[in-house]
């Protein structure tokens, strides 16, 4: 995972670059206090939380099904499925604080006078609202 922005911002109209990093900077530093931490650490608390999980459910269901003798078993295979399902969520959460972050600094951006660029498509025919007309000059559908 970055730990900087991973979203791009362009210098705003009449800034020069050397404001831009001034802003780069302090944007970066409000970002990271909304979000309070980094992508790592959140996907490696919850990587760690999910093996733990799986290793006190995985002895429980071996305890219980084996009268006790199967909770060495039961804790082992749950601390792998723990971790794997730990890691695929640690990941989920990573990837989410990412975007809470890249928010948080594109709205500092803008606000400084930045430019934030978004995407846009076009729309096809069939994709117009209702009672919108083509285009002039467009040839008629067949």
């Amino acid at each position: 995972m970055p730990t900087g922005p991973s979203a791009l911002v362009l210098p705003g109209t009449g800034k020069t670059f050397d404001q831009f990093r001034a802003d780069d900077f302090s944007c970066r530093g409000y970002a990271q206090s909304q979000v309070g931490g980094t992508a790592e650490q959140a996907a490696a608390d919850s990587t760690v939380r999910s093996a733990a999980l799986g290793t006190l459910v995985g002895a429980a269901l071996g305890a219980a099904v084996d009268g006790g003798r199967g909770a060495g078993s039961g804790a082992g295979v749950g601390l792998a499925m723990g971790t794997m399902a730990g890691a695929d969520a640690g990941n989920y959460s990573g990837n989410n604080l990412q975007r809470r972050y890249d928010y948080a600094y594109q709205q500092c951006m803008y606000a400084q006078g930045h430019r934030v660029p978004v995407g846009g498509r076009m729309m096809s025919e069939s994709q117009q609202a209702p009672g919108s007309y083509p285009p002039p000059n467009t040839p008629p559908p067949r």
